[in-house]
């Protein structure tokens, strides 16, 4: 039993980081330049990423979807910007894992300031490699 929590408590560990790192991308404040290698690390190459918007939806692949986030975050149309996870619950079912996620963003759109919130479910696998994204979907609110 004690070694189940052990087992349990390095993969949420690894999980808070991947997490951690996918957040971490999405920062350009004080003219950080963001990493985006990371997503090639931290996400499966085949992995769903759709962002939710009443009731339509944009489905990305991992190259679709950074590319415009990478070009807005780094000619100057969006400055100042990051978001962060401000809470969080996961649920780990042996090597698969699902996390529900709010977060709250910040940044400076076109000149203008702006803060939202919203809401991003992120679902894992564990693999040789450690706990990778499989999918993600997002809604601000």
């Amino acid at each position: 039993m004690e070694n189940n929590l052990k087992l349990f408590a390095d993969d949420k560990w690894q999980i808070d980081t991947v997490t951690s790192d996918f957040f971490s991308i999405f920062n350009n404040t004080h003219a950080r330049k963001p990493d985006w290698s990371i997503l090639y690390k931290i996400y499966i190459p085949e992995a769903i990423i759709i962002k939710k918007t009443s009731l339509s939806e944009t489905v990305y692949g991992l190259a679709n979807f950074m590319e415009p986030r990478q070009l807005l975050l780094t000619n100057g149309t969006l400055i100042d910007f990051s978001e962060w996870e401000l809470n969080e619950e996961t649920i780990i079912t042996g090597r698969i894992a699902q996390r529900f996620s709010r977060y709250q963003k910040t940044g400076c759109l076109n000149g203008n300031n702006f803060t939202a919130y919203g809401t991003k479910l992120f679902q894992f696998i564990k693999t040789s490699n450690g706990w990778r994204i499989t999918a993600m979907v997002w809604e601000d609110d």
